[in-house]
């Protein structure tokens, strides 16, 4: 993949989301993920194609969360899917070969799933309680990420990367990244502090 970090958008109104965003880019994001749940498509279409335009100038990554039909619309580098979300074989029917199809996982059985689906990544979490998501997972922590990922390895299986989720802080980099793991994907780090992206991703580099 292409970026340790990604930022996953938030904001309660156009505006808001806008201009965390914006913010991002300006600081050296190089991955976004637009996430913007419960408003009328009309918006998110616009937010979406506002992201779009500004990823293609910063040479940066664009993946709309859930929504497929936004992600081929603006023709955005790809998705991510939850669990309950529309299928990985669905998303790759409609957007084709070439864009990035991100799945969710929690559990080892999870992450077999999405390994069979061919995903490109998977967002894996979350690490603690996080206030982003309603219907949120059994918290793994960094001992969840070390045993599950070592399970793996002794299963011999060839998995896509993956991207820890769910209340990261910048003190946990260290620690989250000798899990395993091949990068985190973050909102409130970010969005409170854009400023941090560059030494985020330096923290990440080093403990790879």
């Amino acid at each position: 993949m292409k970026s340790k970090l990604q930022y996953i958008s938030q904001g309660n109104s156009l505006d808001e989301q806008q201009q965390n965003i914006s913010r991002a880019l300006d600081h050296g994001a190089d991955w976004i993920q637009v996430r913007w749940k419960n408003v009328p498509e009309k918006e998110l279409a616009s937010l979406s194609e506002t992201v779009r335009r500004w990823c293609t100038d910063y040479n940066a990554v664009c993946i709309i969360n859930d929504n497929i039909h936004i992600a081929k619309q603006v023709d955005a580098d790809g998705i991510h899917l939850g669990l309950n979300d529309a299928s990985i074989q669905k998303a790759r029917a409609l957007l084709g070969k070439g864009k990035i199809i991100g799945g969710t996982a929690n559990t080892l059985e999870q992450v077999m799933q999405r390994t069979r689906e061919k995903c490109d990544y998977i967002g894996l979490g979350p690490f603690r309680f996080t206030t982003t998501k309603s219907d949120l997972s059994p918290v793994l922590g960094t001992k969840g990420y070390t045993e599950l990922l070592q399970q793996i390895k002794l299963l011999n299986i060839k998995i896509p990367p993956v991207y820890a989720i769910g209340g990261i802080e910048y003190t946990d980099i260290a620690a989250l990244m000798k899990t395993g793991i091949s990068g985190i994907a973050v909102s409130g780090m970010i969005t409170q502090n854009p400023e941090f992206i560059l030494k985020i991703m330096k923290q990440l580099e080093e403990n790879e």
